[in-house]
């Protein structure tokens, strides 16, 4: 197939692309260009901001597509300017929208597709939520094929998935390696699902082209369903060491820095556990096969081996200190 991604190097795409060059479609890369492995051997690159919308109407003018998916779309402006670019151009739109669109809080412990969509907490989901739905009325509309695909925390060798970290999660690594206590929202025991991106990617190529996809809304997750005290555990088992963890009421964390709210209430704080049946009726036989003790090993290694990824965050860690502390005083 031929197969258009608008972005294709970040850390979703990034397994998808190399899956797709893998398995002999014809992909292309619509992107800046500006990471330095941008391009896998067997991708074409078509270098341009999606932004330009001139641009890459004069790149895409001669091709046609069987399915375009923009993994760097966050606004219901940037869905209209695809609609207009691609309308007439692929039989498929893929729309990555996100899993923390679904309500906050549910309403049922097990998420499927038809769990509302709603998060007052978080404006990333809410716009994600209006890109949704801008789609749904032009497929009802006007026909454009699209199929939304909801990821939930996905990682790969270049993350490091844990819950309360600044701008580089690798600081609360460090403060394990130095025996340093960590912060965990609440009581560490609410329920979360990490999937790999290897993992993400076979099922996500199983929708490109997928007729059954088309109209369709679909979360691709692992049935691995872990609390934070054990991420946080695994983590340092790892490391070799045992965390010392320190857990902090989620509306502590966010009254000392109101940016956690979208990303602890709007998502993390909240436990989720995925029905992946939808997922598995459209991609036959595929299921999650990589357990987070074996992907957060890798993950673990590719940063041990990469020091330029092991940056500070003194500003975190000095945060941590000052809540933790704080919390240490009240008990």
């Amino acid at each position: 197939m031929k197969i258009l991604f608008i972005g294709g190097t970040g850390r979703i795409s990034a397994s998808i692309t190399e899956l797709c060059v893998s398995l002999g479609h014809e992909v292309y890369l619509l992107n800046r260009g500006l990471r330095s492995t941008s391009v896998p051997t067997g991708a074409i690159h078509l270098q341009g901001d999606i932004n330009d919308e001139t641009l890459v109407s004069a790149l895409i003018k001669d091709h046609y597509f069987d399915a375009v998916a923009n993994f760097i779309n966050f606004t219901p402006a940037q869905v209209q300017r695809d609609i207009r670019l691609f309308r007439g151009k692929t039989d498929q739109y893929i729309f990555i929208s996100t899993a923390s669109a679904y309500q906050k809080p549910l309403s049922h412990y097990k998420i499927t597709e038809s769990t509302p969509l709603s998060n007052p907490y978080w404006e990333y989901s809410r716009k994600k939520i209006d890109c949704e739905e801008l789609l749904v009325a032009e497929y009802r509309k006007n026909g454009f094929p699209i199929t939304i695909v909801r990821p939930s925390h996905t990682y790969d060798k270049t993350a490091l998935p844990v819950a309360v970290h600044g701008g580089n999660p690798w600081q609360v690594v460090k403060r394990m390696q130095e025996s340093k206590p960590v912060l965990v929202h609440g009581d560490g025991a609410s329920l979360w699902v990490l999937t790999h991106s290897r993992d993400f990617a076979r099922a996500f190529e199983g929708l490109i082209g997928n007729i059954h996809a088309i109209g369709e809304a679909v979360h691709i997750t692992s049935d691995e369903v872990l609390t934070w005290n054990q991420i946080y555990t695994i983590i340092g088992r790892v490391l070799g060491v045992a965390p010392k963890i320190c857990h902090v009421p989620t509306n502590t964390i966010i009254a000392a820095n109101p940016d956690f709210e979208g990303t602890l209430w709007g998502d993390k704080a909240n436990s989720v556990v995925f029905d992946n049946s939808k997922i598995k009726s459209l991609v036959p036989g595929w299921n999650a096969t990589i357990r987070f003790d074996v992907g957060i090993r890798e993950s673990i290694a590719y940063h041990l081996a990469n020091p330029d990824l092991q940056k500070e965050d003194l500003d975190f860690d000095r945060f941590c200190d000052a809540i933790i502390q704080a919390q240490l005083g009240n008990l």
